[in-house]
Order: structure tokens, then C-alpha cells, then sequence
């Protein structure tokens, strides 16, 4: 994705990625697994962490973080729904002995894909976000449908409950300037 996003920053603006700017800031996956050392029991072991439905947040000063990152803490992206905002989080030292330093990689579902469709139309999803100012591009109209945000959780209140369980800090709130979808 970020080599298609650079090409049509290149094409639209007329100059090459690197005159632009544009640099690789975040690589880190959801819902795959990693070897990592933790502490469990006080001790320090090697373990297999699996991460589905969440995001790995290390805060500062872990070995696995990249260069760019072992002073802040590796950041942890959560998107918000199509419309909503998105959060950049960093972990804590507490996410490290609590959820093995991961943190949720999106607000989450309310509905089911299905329960969205019968809800909207496409094409009122697609209205209503260019009606806040927004892009909207996407394959098909089904897709919008089944993404709108009211099929998802509060991305605010998700965020809100990582800080208070003390697993993460909000570092930015991002607000969407464009809904690219499929």
C-alpha cells in the first residue's frame, strides 16, 4: 500500500517520493504472531505472542523497537471508522505486564457487515461523509455500506478505556481528510 500511495503522490504533485518527503514512518502488523521476551512471573521468557484484533504498543527502550522509536515507544495506529477519528498511541511500561505490550488495532464492530447493509445504502454513506467534507473513493458501493461508521464502537470511548487501564497514551488525534475503501 505505501508503494501505491507514494505513486500517486509522484503522479498527482509531478515529483519523485524522496523531493516529497515521503518516508516510511510506522511497519507493524495486526493479527500475526512474533517471538518476544517478557517477564511472566518475574522472569524474563521467551514467548510466542500472537496479536488478533490487536497491535503491538511498546513504550521506550525495548530492544524491538525501531531506531527511530526506542526514545518514544514504538507507536500503535487505531483507526477509527470510515468519517470518525484515528489515534496514534504509544504503550506503557504497565501494557508490557498487563496485555504483553499490545493494544487494540481498531474501534471494533458493532454490527455484522450484513446488519450494515439492510441499515444504509452506499450511496447515503457516501453522501453523508462528502456532506463533512470528505473524499470518498471505493470499488463498490457495498463496501461503504458495510463499513459506515455507525457499524462501528466509539473510537474515543475505546481509546479512552486503553488510557485508563493505563496500556497506552494517546499521542495524536487524527481527523480524516479522505475514505478510500477497497
Amino acid at each position: 500500500m505505501m508503494h501505491w500511495t507514494r505513486q500517486a503522490f509522484e503522479k498527482v504533485l509531478g515529483q519523485d517520493a524522496e523531493s516529497l518527503g515521503l518516508q516510511h514512518l510506522y511497519d507493524v502488523a495486526h493479527n500475526i504472531g512474533k517471538i518476544e521476551e517478557h517477564k511472566i512471573d518475574g522472569k524474563k521468557k521467551e514467548v510466542l505472542v500472537h496479536r488478533k484484533g490487536a497491535t503491538r504498543a511498546f513504550p521506550a527502550g525495548r530492544k524491538e523497537n525501531p531506531k527511530v522509536y526506542k526514545e518514544t515507544g514504538h507507536p500503535a495506529i487505531v483507526p477509527g471508522s470510515m468519517g470518525t477519528a484515528s489515534y496514534i498511541l504509544v504503550g506503557t511500561e504497565k501494557g508490557l505486564q498487563e496485555s504483553f505490550g499490545s493494544v487494540c488495532h481498531g474501534a471494533g464492530r458493532t454490527m455484522s457487515r450484513h446488519s450494515a447493509m439492510q441499515k444504509k445504502s452506499g450511496q447515503e454513506v457516501k453522501a453523508e461523509l462528502e456532506a463533512k467534507g470528505e473524499i470518498v473513493k471505493a470499488l463498490s458501493l457495498k463496501g461503504l455500506a458495510e463499513e459506515m461508521p455507525e457499524a462501528y464502537k466509539d473510537v474515543h470511548e475505546v481509546v479512552k478505556s486503553v488510557e485508563l487501564a493505563g496500556i497506552g497514551k494517546t499521542v495524536a488525534r487524527l481527523k480524516p481528510l479522505a475514505v478510500m475503501k477497497g
